[in-house]
C-alpha cells in the first residue's frame, strides 16, 4: 500500500456525477485525440484509472486499453460500464504493480500523480511507467502548475471554486510540499452542506523532468492544455511527454 488515500464506496459511486463538465465530449476530445495519437497502433497504460472517464472512450476510439486502480470501489463502477476482457484492471497501487506486456504509451491524467505523498513515491511512479513502456513508447502526464503565486505573504489557502452549490479551496505545507484540498458541496435543498478534504504532494515542472531522468526517460513535449496550446509562465496545468529511448 502506498501513501495514496483509499476513494471509498461512496465517493467511488457519485464520483461520474460530479465529473459531468469533465466527461463532456468538448473536454475529453481533445484529450482522447492526444492519447490515441501518441498511442499509435500499440497498447496504452493507465495508471490511476478510476471509473474509466478516460480509458473507456479511448478503447471505444480503438486503443487496447489496460488500467492499474488503487480503489476497489473505483474498479467496480468502471467494470459496470466495461466487461474484463475489453478492458483488463489490475487492483494495485501506480508505483509498483506491474500488468504483463509492453506499451507504446502510459499516461496519468487529472493530477493524480500528487496523490503519492512523498518524493520516492513519485519518483517509483516514474520507473514504473518507464518498466511498461517499449523502447521509443511514451508517458504522460496531466498536472496543475502549484498556485503559490497566489500566496501573499502570510496566507496558507488558495480557493479554486466559489459556486452555488460548491466551495473549494487549498490549503499549502510549504516545507513538506503538501497541499490538502477541501471541498463543501451542497447535495440537496436543505443548505446542509457535505465536506471532504484530499492531500496531495505537488511538484513542479522541473522537479519531474528530474524524476523522469532519473527513470531513463526524456522530456520531448510540454503544452498548456491537451489541445496543445504553448506552455508559458502564466499556464495554469501542464501536460508534459517523457520518451524511452529507442
Amino acid at each position: 500500500m502506498t501513501s495514496s488515500e483509499l476513494w471509498t464506496r461512496e465517493t467511488a459511486d457519485r464520483y461520474d456525477a460530479e465529473e459531468t463538465e469533465t466527461s463532456s465530449a468538448a473536454v475529453l476530445g481533445p484529450t482522447l485525440g492526444f492519447l490515441a495519437e501518441l498511442a499509435g497502433d500499440g497498447r496504452a497504460l493507465e495508471f490511476a484509472i478510476g471509473t474509466g472517464r478516460v480509458g473507456v472512450p479511448l478503447r471505444e476510439r480503438g486503443v487496447p486499453v489496460v488500467g492499474i486502480e488503487l480503489s476497489e470501489h473505483m474498479a467496480a463502477v468502471l467494470r459496470r460500464k466495461v466487461d474484463r476482457s475489453t478492458l483488463p484492471v489490475t487492483i494495485g497501487d501506480m508505483a509498483t504493480t506491474v500488468v504483463p506486456g509492453a506499451f507504446s504509451l502510459v499516461y496519468l491524467v487529472y493530477n493524480t500523480i500528487t496523490n503519492l505523498l512523498t518524493q520516492d513515491e513519485q519518483v517509483e511512479c516514474f520507473r514504473n511507467a518507464a518498466r511498461h513502456l517499449e523502447p521509443g513508447g511514451r508517458f504522460v502526464i496531466e498536472l496543475g502548475v502549484p498556485p503559490l503565486r497566489f500566496l501573499p505573504p502570510g496566507q496558507v489557502a488558495v480557493p479554486f471554486d466559489v459556486s452555488e452549490h460548491h466551495l473549494g479551496f487549498d490549503t499549502f505545507d510549504l516545507v513538506e510540499q503538501i497541499l490538502v484540498s477541501h471541498h463543501f458541496t451542497r447535495d440537496g435543498d436543505d443548505g446542509r452542506y457535505r465536506r471532504e478534504h484530499s492531500r496531495h504532494r505537488y511538484a513542479w515542472p522541473a522537479e519531474l523532468d528530474l524524476m523522469a531522468r532519473i527513470a531513463g526517460l526524456e522530456l520531448e513535449r510540454r503544452v498548456a492544455d491537451w489541445d496543445g496550446s504553448p506552455f508559458t509562465q502564466d499556464s495554469a496545468k501542464h501536460i508534459s511527454v517523457w520518451r524511452k529511448p529507442a
